[in-house]
């Protein structure tokens, strides 16, 4: 029982969309697009879950904030 092997729990890497796809300007106006990055709750979804860079994370986050503002998308959901 001593010798038992421990389970590694090693997932796949996950990728940045933008990176892939090669844009840098993360549209406010693209609801659709950025409904893929807010929980059923209604709150941005953190990096370690989307899988997003950095760089690409902060432009989501602002771009979010700015369709919120101008009534694009909701602030809290139903």
């Amino acid at each position: 029982m001593a010798f038992q092997k421990r389970r590694t729990n090693k997932r796949k890497r996950r990728v940045c969309v933008f990176c892939e796809e090669k844009t840098d300007i993360v549209d406010y106006k693209d609801v659709n697009k950025l409904k893929r990055f807010i929980s059923e709750r209604g709150k941005i979804l953190p990096r370690r879950i989307t899988g997003n860079c950095a760089k690409h994370q902060r432009t989501v986050t602002t771009s979010i904030k700015r369709s919120r503002h101008i009534a694009l998308m909701p602030y809290v959901i139903d």
